[in-house]
């Protein structure tokens, strides 16, 4: 569905995208991944056709970005990371002179404004003035005023950029309704563990360069340079560190301070930290084996969980080659 082969733009001395190269299939949502000024909004603006590549090439729907323009607008949607301003225009109105330049005319118009506000939940907004809206209901009505037209593609650079909590819940599961009605999505967010939520295959680009694309489990899996495993014992932490350090495939050992609160039940107080070697063999189940076989009372034992967030930190620092 979208197709990037040695996509390259310049600002002058600035390179922006360093031949990127992305495929993205049919019905895939993509969460596009990178720090500000990483490429993400530069990639999407080109698919939308409002930039020029400044070499290599950008298809969606198998039509040329830059030589298909005009045939690539009704696929796509294209939603910024803020809307205009529309003084003195009510939602109806704003959505109803979007539908009329997609040549959306007559009774159809009308239904489809009133489908698009039931799929956004905005249908108690219709008659508010746009620019009365909170940002949340701003952005779902830029997520409205794309789907008049029912694209293909959704463009989506940072739509929860600036809500609050509950805004951005509204949003994820709107987005999540898109993908089950079988849009292709690319979305670019840096609120990682909601994208993690419901994209099925992400990219993470850093100065231009994209340094990996596919499946989030596949990003866990290359993240991942060693298990590590947080164990708290009733007592004599310090002996029982010294024990760990012994086991093979071991990297390091650490005692860190335990986290305080009513809920908190960790032994003397501390924590031990046990990293593993990227190629050890030793299971991390010999850990509280070997506490326990010594005598050891283990209060707590968590394995260190890889999320989106930590595959993004170690994969952008150049972690994983």
């Amino acid at each position: 569905m979208i197709e990037t082969i040695n996509l390259t733009k310049r600002y002058g001395d600035l390179m922006a995208l360093d031949s990127l190269n992305l495929s993205i299939e049919s019905g895939d949502c993509f969460g596009f991944i990178g720090p500000n000024g990483a490429g993400k909004s530069t990639t999407i603006k080109i698919l939308a056709t409002l930039l020029k590549p400044s070499s290599g090439q950008a298809m969606v729907d198998g039509l040329t970005v830059g030589y298909q323009n005009r045939q690539i607008r009704p696929v796509i949607g294209y939603v910024p990371d803020f809307m205009g301003a529309y003084e003195d225009m009510v939602v109806t109105e704003y959505l109803e002179f979007f539908a009329a330049c997609y040549n959306i005319n007559g009774p159809q118009r009308k239904k489809v404004v009133a489908d698009v506000l039931d799929l956004t939940d905005l249908h108690f907004k219709a008659t508010a003035e746009v620019n009365s809206l909170s940002r949340g209901m701003q952005q779902r009505l830029s997520i409205a005023r794309v789907l008049l037209h029912d694209p293909k593609v959704l463009l989506m650079d940072e739509p929860a950029s600036g809500l609050d909590p509950r805004a951005r819940i509204e949003i994820r599961e709107l987005l999540k309704e898109l993908k089950r009605m079988g849009k292709t999505i690319i979305i670019s967010s840096h609120i990682l563990p909601e994208l993690g939520d419901f994209c099925n295959t992400i990219g993470i680009i850093e100065k231009g360069k994209l340094l990996f694309s596919g499946s989030v489990s596949e990003a866990m899996r290359r993240a991942r340079v060693g298990n590590m495993v947080h164990v708290a014992v009733a007592d004599r932490t310090q002996q029982a560190a010294v024990l760990l350090q012994k086991l093979p495939g071991v990297s390091k050992v650490t005692i860190t301070e335990a986290p305080t609160g009513p809920k908190a039940v960790h032994g003397d107080g501390r924590i031990i930290n046990v990293s593993f070697d990227a190629d050890a063999k030793t299971d991390i189940t010999d850990v509280p084996n070997l506490l326990v076989n010594q005598g050891f009372r283990i209060v707590t034992f968590t394995e260190e969980a890889i999320n989106l967030e930590t595959a993004f930190m170690r994969l952008t620092k150049g972690a994983v080659q």
